[in-house]
């Protein structure tokens, strides 16, 4: 330890040193073990040197790159030499080595220090502060600059008003969800302390409240600007007009174009090309086409990207070939259609017109010297995989990486689905985990399409534990990932796990949707737990959500499925005061249930109402009544609902034809069967069961017969085994087969139960 006569000896050495001017820096190194800080204080606040700003900043540099690190990693050496660098106007450099600094200062004491200085330092100035906000604001960290710029309000400093358009800029684009209002305190303070906005302060904050969805602050902004003598300028109109057109309030769009127009404003090419963006966006190409011929009225050439939003709006309508041509306008007023052009064009033939004009596309752009890029390549890997071949998309990822490309997030997540689409999940994984091994994460989308085909697979504890794995790597898991573990659950017959599940989702804060609350209902319905779904259902209704007509439906097949008929018709009535609008699918369900249940004549009285109402019926409608009849004997009634079907135009189909056959059978009618059947088999594949699915889709014809007639003959087992096939495959059923399906299990269970 050297003694305070030592110190100073080394002290004014030093100083003495570098007032030379032979190499100074070189003669210091013996000097470098006898620096402490107060060393190095002393030397930054030397008078003698405050003169020589250039040869103090040379030894700071000296002394960071040369000191031991817990000497060169304090701010306090720092702030000891911005004193004189700002004194002297020297504010380029002072903000440079903030800058710096803040870089590698991850415990942020020169923050502390600047917030609470010692005695020890300079005193703390306004220009200091001022150029600290901004050097912050550069390092990426606006909201450590806000508490700098708190700081200043309580001194009653008044920052330069570019430090805080400086700032307010930096936390209006900042991704945090305080931003906006620590803006507005900025704003708020800096008037209070004398700053002078300009319009491009009110631009800054306008820009902040229209990206924040407040469009009413903003317009309320602008109003206020004339108080402090600032206008509206192109920019502001621009930044208004766009918040507008993403609104898709065309209407004050005009009022916004008329209020420019006579503030003397004059569109400019950037009003273009918003309002043809947002005309795209509503699909209003006419209309965005007229704004493109405005344009040129006024000599106000279209660029680039005009050309480029309006050719992605004509592609998305898949009007291919008015794209094309106005890429051949383009090309006439000497604009090259860029890379954005083609893949636009690419993607829109692959969508629209096949992959012939596609591919050509992709030459054509090869010959004309625009190289393809990442986007490109990702359009055929994602058109590859749409139309599953999976081997090709592959080789177009080979083709990126020979480019030069590397491929993203995109890439990866579009092959996983592809694989998962093709049931190749060994492939889905292995390409999940060179994905992580090269920093990239799966979308959520993606994970829930894998946890989505591990449940049509049955492999529910598989996809349980990915999803618990993907929540602990970081991953949000949303409301369809446990949507879809909650109904693999219960198709599996596992609804306490569904339920578990449900739970869970509803802790973590995950506000389920009408979908959601939809599929639960159903599980709890198919469980058998029809009291359970309408615990649900009043949940759902008093958060204010609304169900569908298939959520009444499924609780009316529930409670039928069950046999309580009665609560199926008190529900529905109930319902219907509510204003649940029963369908097509309600009247088969109650017909359905009632003739189960050996209630025909009220089932033929509520046929008769319906019909009497003017409500649709359909084949199901009538089936369900002739196979009732036919059981009953009442050969002559069937007869006549097969009249009245004809006279309809609803034609016969096998399943009409065999409850008659049958009864006829039963009844010792055996040559009018024959008949019947004769006239079943010349008809041959003309006879087609009819699809009466509108909420399951059109369903494979094939596979919804096969299932209908295993459970007309009794083999309840074998058409459950078809049926979990025909859902591994993704195949939709009409509804009639799940209804036929329900009612041949509910008939399994009670004879078991019977045996029992």
């Amino acid at each position: 330890m050297m003694n305070t006569s030592n110190n100073e000896v080394v002290l004014n050495s030093i100083i003495s040193t570098l007032r030379s001017n032979e190499n100074p820096l070189q003669r210091l190194q013996p000097l470098i073990p006898h620096l402490t800080l107060p060393l190095i204080i002393s030397i930054l606040s030397s008078k003698h040197l405050h003169a020589h700003p250039t040869t103090l900043l040379s030894f700071f540099k000296w002394f960071q790159t040369n000191a031991p690190s817990p000497l060169s990693s304090s701010p306090e050496p720092l702030l000891t030499l911005l004193h004189p660098l700002l004194s002297r106007h020297k504010f380029s450099d002072a903000k440079s080595l903030l800058r710096n600094f803040i870089s590698s200062d991850r415990r942020h004491a020169l923050h502390s220090l600047l917030l609470h200085p010692n005695r020890s330092l300079p005193t703390i100035s306004k220009s200091l502060l001022d150029t600290s906000i901004g050097a912050y604001v550069q390092a990426g960290q606006p909201h450590l600059a806000f508490q700098i710029f708190k700081k200043m309000k309580r001194l009653h400093l008044r920052p330069n008003l570019l430090t805080c358009n400086t700032l307010l800029n930096a936390l209006v684009r900042s991704s945090s969800s305080h931003s906006i209002l620590l803006s507005r305190q900025v704003f708020k303070d800096a008037l209070q302390l004398g700053v002078n906005p300009n319009t491009n302060t009110f631009n800054i904050l306008i820009y902040g409240y229209c990206t924040d969805n407040k469009f009413n602050e903003a317009v309320e902004l602008m109003n206020r600007m004339g108080e402090f003598r600032c206008f509206p300028d192109n920019v502001t109109y621009n930044t208004v007009l766009d918040a507008l057109c993403k609104r898709s309030q065309l209407t004050k769009v005009r009022d916004m174009l008329l209020e420019m127009k006579n503030s003397g404003l004059i569109p400019n090419k950037n009003t273009y090309n918003i309002l043809v963006h947002g005309y795209c966006r509503l699909k209003w190409l006419k209309e965005a086409a007229e704004v493109i011929e405005l344009m040129t009225r006024n000599d106000m050439l279209p660029d680039i990207w005009t050309y480029n939003t309006m050719i992605r709006g004509l592609c998305d309508e898949g009007k291919i070939d008015e794209a094309i041509k106005l890429r051949d306008e383009m090309e006439n007023l000497k604009l090259i259609p860029d890379v954005v052009t083609y893949n636009t064009l690419i993607d829109g033939c692959f969508e629209h017109r096949g992959s012939t004009e596609a591919f050509e596309l992709v030459e054509e752009m090869k010959v004309k010297g625009v190289k393809p890029n990442a986007v490109t390549h990702n359009i055929m890997v994602k058109w590859f995989c749409k139309e599953s071949k999976i081997d090709e998309a592959s080789n177009i990822i080979v083709k990126m990486v020979e480019s030069g490309f590397s491929p993203d997030c995109f890439t990866y997540n579009t092959m996983i689905n592809g694989y998962c689409k093709a049931g190749k999940l060994g492939e889905a994984f292995r390409m999940m985990d060179e994905m992580g091994r090269k920093g990239l994460k799966t979308d959520i989308f993606t994970l829930n399409t894998i946890i989505h085909t591990l449940c049509l697979e049955k492999k529910l504890e598989e996809a349980y534990g990915l999803a618990v794995k993907a929540g602990k790597r970081g991953y949000i898991l949303d409301e369809v990932t446990y949507g879809t573990l909650i109904m693999g659950y219960f198709k599996d017959e596992q609804e306490n796990k569904a339920l578990k599940l449900w739970h869970e989702m509803k802790e973590k804060g995950i506000v389920p949707s009408v979908v959601t609350y939809s599929t639960v209902i159903r599980g709890l319905c198919l469980s058998g737990k029809t009291g359970q779904a309408i615990d649900k259902l009043n949940e759902l209704l008093e958060k204010g959500l609304v169900p569908d007509e298939a959520t009444y439906n499924i609780i009316i097949h529930g409670y039928c499925w069950e046999g309580m008929v009665e609560k199926a018709f008190q529900f529905h009535n109930k319902m219907v005061e509510n204003s649940f609008k029963p369908d097509i699918f309600t009247c088969n369900i109650l017909l359905r249930g009632l003739c189960r249940e050996g209630m025909l004549e009220k089932a033929l009285k509520l046929f008769n109402t319906w019909i009497s109402k003017g409500k649709p019926i359909d084949v199901v409608t009538y089936n369900t009544l002739i196979s009732s009849l036919c059981k009953e004997g009442r050969l002559e009634d069937a007869f006549d609902l097969m009249t009245e079907m004809e006279a309809k135009k609803l034609g016969h189909d096998r399943y009409t034809y065999n409850a008659i056959i049958s009864a006829l059978t039963h009844a010792g009618r055996a040559e009018e069967a024959e008949k019947l059947r004769s006239k079943l088999v010349e008809t041959g594949q003309d006879v087609k069961t009819h699809d009466t699915s509108q909420e399951l889709g059109s369903g494979d014809m094939m596979y919804s017969e096969q299932i209908s007639n295993l459970c007309t003959q009794g083999k309840y087992k074998e058409a459950m085994k078809l049926f979990q096939e025909t859902e591994q495959k993704g195949v939709s059923l009409n509804k009639y087969t799940y209804i036929k399906l329900m009612d041949g299990l509910l008939k399994r269970r009670k004879s078991i139960s019977k045996v029992a």
